[in-house]
């Protein structure tokens, strides 16, 4: 069997090996076995691999690096938060290629500095298993090395010329060569790009592991549908898998249970949709373990009704947190000079507009006055619903900024203790706005102090009051 990937000093098997696992990569792979070249050939020093997240960066280089047998090491920058760290771990790893009775297995090698990295180095590669082929060393989430010593990038650039070895390192990250660029002048690798998946390399990749148990096109008309509803708001191949592995259950069920066939498309479609949707609420929140799933799937089976995720769903704020944001949604949407009628002990009556005082009585019977005067402020108290006759519907208008000190003053009035003005009170303010439930408004550089708007709904706050047990309809002014 030929393969598109063809390239000397490489093992046939290994190169289809590489062609059945790295789908829609193959003209990465080729452009990198090129500049790779045969095993015993001097490499390029150095290459700059970048691309968003799940474009293959990683899994194309340690499939690659295995199933050719190159002697590699692998390094997370994440996980190897130090240089010295990041120094043993690659040294360690290269040792395991190493077979001369010189070395023992066993002995851990130590490294502090960046020098002493180097004269190891050299050390490890002379030896004769090292020596007549090219050594990579893969440094992920390269990104992180802007945080470590200010040598480290410039040296690993440079590593090929300061040891005068055939060693080629390889920086996997997600942000654009400029922004890791260092300040001073270093060595520039050679640049290469990953792009996103299409949705038609994704039907692919996903339509690719298809269960044994049911036809590859069976798999791939549910993986349509799926891409059909998904795709516009997640690109993530990993989500994708997630996505694809938690419905597929659901989807054959109509078959499972001889209701329909493979090619009855409609039907199929028909009983998925409503839990795709459900799914579309949590996508990359993981708010719930595949298993989990497929318990909630069988609940809602025997039950015969569909539940949302979000009946399951709880937000898990501090407890001071909550008060906060349901402070702000109250700045946000009481007007500021009813302060003092719904947080002050003593107040005295606040008039409120009156939605007839525009117009004329008499272009109107007087029932119909006396309804939309009287009653049906009454009415709307009692059943729970905002009062648009006597008022402007702050609601409807949206969320309105508020300073910072009428945020915290709201807060003092409705929690149910004395508490200081502590930095953790102003930490979890900055959480909220983290979290989105907050929103600046502004810049943070204001003379006059950062103003905010509340960004969540009524029944989400609701939904938050109730476990602090606060009545917010009381202190709303619409629902008065």
């Amino acid at each position: 069997m030929m393969t598109s990937l063809e390239h000397p000093g490489y093992p046939q098997d290994g190169l289809l090996r590489l062609e059945e696992k790295l789908l829609c990569r193959e003209s990465q792979v080729s452009l990198l076995l090129s500049l790779f070249g045969e095993p015993h050939q001097y490499s390029y020093p150095s290459i700059f691999i970048y691309g968003y997240t799940t474009t293959g960066k990683t899994y194309v280089m340690q499939t690659v690096l295995a199933e050719l047998e190159l002697p590699h090491a692998l390094v997370s920058c994440v996980e190897c938060f130090t240089s010295r760290m990041l120094f043993e771990h690659i040294l360690n790893k290269l040792q395991s290629y190493v077979t001369s009775s010189e070395i023992s297995q066993s002995l851990y090698i130590s490294c502090d500095s960046f020098s002493d990295f180097v004269r190891l180095f050299k050390q490890l590669i002379s030896h004769q298993d090292l020596k007549n082929q090219t050594v990579y060393i893969v440094l992920d989430k390269a990104e992180q090395l802007r945080e470590m010593e200010a040598n480290l990038l410039p040296g690993f650039l440079r590593l090929q010329e300061m040891t005068d070895a055939n060693v080629t390192v390889i920086f996997l990250t997600e942000i654009v060569w400029e922004k890791l660029h260092p300040n001073m002048g270093c060595f520039e690798p050679l640049i290469l790009y990953f792009p996103d998946y299409s949705k038609v390399e994704l039907q692919k990749i996903l339509s690719h592991d298809h269960p044994s148990e049911y036809s590859a096109e069976f798999y791939a008309a549910y993986i349509n549908i799926l891409l059909g509803v998904f795709y516009t708001v997640c690109r993530d191949l990993k989500e994708l898998k997630h996505l694809a592995a938690i419905n597929f259950a659901k989807f054959c069920e109509p078959v499972t249970k001889g209701e329909a066939t493979e090619s009855d498309t409609r039907k199929l479609w028909k009983n998925i949709e409503p839990h795709l949707k459900t799914a579309m609420q949590t996508v990359y929140l993981r708010e719930i373990s595949s298993s989990q799933w497929e318990k909630l799937q069988q609940e809602d089976r025997e039950a015969g009704q569909l539940k949302g995720l979000s009946a399951y769903a709880h937000v898990e704020l501090p407890y001071y947190s909550k008060f906060l944001l349901i402070a702000g949604y109250l700045a946000s949407y009481n007007p500021a000079r009813t302060d003092r009628r719904f947080f002050v002990k003593h107040h005295g009556k606040i008039k409120k507009t009156k939605f007839l005082k525009k117009h004329e009585k008499g272009n109107i019977d007087n029932t119909a006055y006396e309804f939309m005067n009287n009653e049906f402020p009454r009415l709307a108290k009692i059943f729970g619903i905002p009062n648009f006759i006597n008022q402007t519907n702050n609601h409807l208008l949206g969320p309105k900024p508020f300073p910072l000190d009428r945020l915290l003053a709201i807060f003092y009035s409705i929690v149910d203790s004395r508490i200081a003005p502590t930095a953790n009170i102003f930490s979890q303010i900055s959480s909220l706005v983290t979290l989105q439930l907050l929103t600046l408004v502004g810049h943070d550089d204001q003379l006059n102090g950062p103003k905010y708007k509340c960004a969540v709904s009524l029944d989400f706050i609701r939904a938050v009051a109730r476990t602090v047990s606060f009545d917010l309809i009381r202190y709303l002014y619409d629902f008065l």
